[in-house]
């Protein structure tokens, strides 16, 4: 029995050596483990700025137009305003030839513009003239009551607004109508370019009308456009007392409404039917 107890003894000591050695590895395990790192603060998503409203061409304009004259004859304000938005517009002129030349202006005036563009003939046919001479319509009834800051409008008459294209018509008259050629259609859609009392006076025509002369090559005199030509406007649609920057007005419930955008005008400009550019004005350049 002695000699068996003596035996069990070194046996009792390597286990209680081998607990110690384990229990001081996992200590240390435990101070040397790296730390855990702290879960990514959360940060708050920036809104995405909306994008900007989209240029108005022609066709947008003329919806717009006619969604204005759509709530005037039922007595309700536009449902839109769109102060502010760009547009850019092309006017078809000259489609079925030239128009006679305009009146000269007598000496130390302006002559009056009709707000169209058009084309004639120059002397002996050796020149074509364009033309397109702003209307006055600083006193019209259709900005009466507007902002008072408006010093003077000059008004641009949009034609054949029922044509959303930017080209000349393509649809021929009735063959089977009698009698005389009807006369064109009232002008019921324009732009009045506003100006501001203070504001700058570089972009103001004061009866002056925008021209450009095309001449052919060499000798040659130019030939007469196919497909007319065009006169672009581009700027930026103003706004009325009312915040609005459609206005429209008509004389009976009967007859189609006359309706205008106020507009700031950046550029003004005579293109060929193909897209090229012949002149062009800038306001400040």
């Amino acid at each position: 029995m002695l000699e068996a107890t003596a035996f069990l003894r070194p046996s009792a000591v390597a286990l209680v050596a081998t607990a110690l050695l384990l229990s001081g590895c996992q200590r240390e395990a435990a101070v040397t483990a790296p730390p855990i790192a702290p879960p990514p603060a959360e940060t708050a998503e920036t809104p995405a700025a909306p994008a900007p409203a989209p240029t108005l061409d022609r066709a947008g304009l003329l919806q717009a137009m006619d969604a204005a004259a759509s709530a005037y004859a039922a007595g309700r304000p536009p449902d839109v305003s769109l102060a502010g938005r760009r547009f850019v517009v092309r006017q078809a002129f000259g489609c079925a030839g030239e128009s006679p030349p305009p009146a000269e202006a007598a000496p130390g005036e302006a002559a009056p513009g009709d707000g169209l563009a058009a084309w004639s003939w120059g002397p002996r046919r050796e020149s074509l003239r364009l033309t397109m001479a702003p209307g006055d319509w600083t006193d019209s009834p259709l900005l009466a009551g507007s902002a008072d800051s408006w010093e003077a409008a000059e008004g641009f008459w949009i034609s054949r607004p029922w044509l959303r294209a930017d080209g000349c018509p393509g649809g021929e008259g009735d063959p089977l109508a009698s009698g005389p050629v009807a006369a064109p259609s009232p002008q019921s859609v324009g732009l009045a370019a506003v100006f501001e009392e203070d504001g700058s006076r570089l972009g103001r025509r004061n009866g002056r009308a925008y021209e450009f002369t095309v001449r052919g090559e060499g000798d040659q005199a130019p030939a007469a456009p196919v497909g007319g030509y065009r006169l672009v406007l581009e700027g930026r649609l103003a706004a009325f007392a009312d915040g609005r920057a459609l206005r429209c007005r008509g004389a009976s419930s009967d007859q189609r409404p006359v309706c205008i955008g106020a507009v700031h005008l950046d550029r003004v400009a005579f293109e060929t039917a193909d897209g090229r550019t012949l002149s062009e004005w800038r306001v400040g350049g």
